[in-house]
């Protein structure tokens, strides 16, 4: 298989290809793995009772998803990577400003992996800790390296793979009695547990915004929308949901599934349980490669926009991605040892500023500019969308800012999140940037071409 050629450059339609039913394979197994289900323990953990976690679990991932399908839809319309098209909103250069932010989420996320994945690595392979973090590092960054269609066709065969382990897990786990009042509606609930387990299943599914266009940007222009927005939709809506429902359950059933969920999973098969660890690690490798691919696209993307690059060398790519498997591996290899505060605590810090990004970008595309782009212009700093728009960057610091009344974080507990008990900072950061960027710009872009996309057909 070649090494992809393509990075940060439109996708010419003579080498489009595909059909959207990838996207349900790719985001259906991104989340059939043990991260997502450490999210769907955290509700346990924070003293809801199995039904009231469940409950909240499907709540925050049926509202999360819809805005990460919303962003797929852009792949194949623009063919460009997801955030190239913010320098549409943000300028040239200004768009480094959300993209700083969203590199450094991926690398913490990549970070996050390697410590899950450290005691299942070691279940099969005989090495020390730091050792298993490194060697898990260095796979993603060869499947991330070598690009777009090994990751789908990782995506496909991890579909079959991790779907048949969690299968035979929740079929077993099914049979073991559960706690009394595990299911019963008048007990184990809090408001302030229920709000943050759906704040939490929904920061996980909205993470995936920045970058899920990078995985349908190479399907041909003229397919539709509507299947484009399924695909992913269900695709990472079951993903999602029923890896996260399994982990609840198993949060009720095994003490320690939060801290080694690897494990947990191979206690199941027995004498079999080094091939499903292997096939655990296999499914979170998958993720792993795409946030490195994508923290790579998020690096390059801010750093040609000062060079005015358009294209990048293979040489490059080695060196950007490298260096940034490096940054995560060390990162994890310092944090193993203090996971669940530092997990925690980064997937409710990404709502802080990634959201508001993704409320500006979805409010531009679909209400404000309509689809209508110069693909051009987003490579030229002295084009129409210019170096900087101090406008767009003015409300996404608001949009952050409205989220600090209801922050809540291991080491900063905001005046809200004490009263209500918990953060619910996602719904302002969706909600203020968006509607102030519409209402600052919904009569500025009237005149533009309905044929811009079109500019560069070949």
């Amino acid at each position: 298989m070649d090494i992809e050629k393509r990075s940060i450059e439109f996708v010419p339609h003579s080498e489009r290809y595909g059909h959207p039913r990838r996207l349900f394979t790719i985001w259906f197994s991104a989340n059939m793995q043990v991260t997502t289900l450490v999210v769907g323990t955290l509700g346990i953990v924070a003293g809801l009772s199995l039904i009231w976690t469940c409950i909240a679990l499907v709540l925050g991932c049926v509202i999360g998803t819809v805005f990460m399908a919303a962003h797929s839809t852009q792949g194949p319309h623009l063919g460009i990577p997801q955030m190239i098209q913010s320098r549409a909103q943000f300028g040239v250069l200004g768009a480094g400003f959300p993209l700083l932010i969203n590199y450094l989420a991926f690398v913490l996320f990549t970070a996050a992996n390697g410590v899950v994945m450290r005691d299942s690595v070691q279940a099969f392979l005989n090495v020390g800790d730091n050792t298993a973090i490194i060697l898990f590092g260095v796979v993603s960054f060869i499947v991330g390296f070598i690009g777009y269609e090994l990751i789908h066709r990782l995506g496909a065969l991890m579909s079959a793979l991790s779907g048949i382990i969690f299968l035979i897990v929740a079929g077993l786990a099914l049979q073991q009695p559960l706690p009394a009042g595990a299911m019963d509606v008048s007990q184990g609930f809090t408001l302030a547990a229920f709000a943050l387990t759906v704040t939490q299943a929904a920061s996980w599914t909205l993470g995936f915004g920045p970058y899920v266009a990078d995985y349908s940007r190479y399907l041909p222009a003229n397919i539709s929308s509507r299947q484009t927005f399924w695909f992913s939709y269900i695709g990472n809506l079951l993903g999602a949901g029923l890896v996260m429902l399994l982990g609840a359950l198993l949060a009720v059933l095994i003490k320690d599934v939060t801290s080694d969920p690897g494990t947990a999973i191979g206690s199941f098969f027995g004498p079999w349980s080094k091939v499903a660890m292997v096939i655990v690690v296999l499914g979170v490798l998958e993720i792993n490669s795409l946030n490195l691919y994508s923290a790579y696209m998020s690096f390059m993307t801010m750093f040609t926009g000062m060079r005015g690059m358009t294209r990048i060398s293979r040489k490059t790519k080695f060196i950007a991605m490298g260096l940034t498997a490096i940054a995560a591996t060390w990162i994890a290899t310092a944090t193993q040892y203090n996971f669940f505060a530092y997990f925690s605590d980064i997937l409710i810090a990404q709502v802080y500023f990634l959201v508001p990004w993704s409320s500006i970008n979805l409010a531009d595309f679909y209400l404000v500019r309509k689809g209508k782009y110069s693909v051009d212009a987003m490579y030229d700093v002295n084009g129409e969308y210019g170096k900087y728009s101090w406008s767009t960057m003015a409300i996404f610091m608001l949009g952050v800012l409205s989220t600090v009344p209801f922050m809540d974080l291991s080491f900063y507990h905001s005046y809200f999140a004490q009263m209500i008990g918990t953060d619910i900072s996602w719904i302002p950061a969706l909600i203020v940037p968006g509607g102030l960027y519409y209402l600052y710009n919904r009569n500025r872009f009237q005149s533009k071409s309905p044929n811009m996309t079109l500019q560069k057909a070949a």
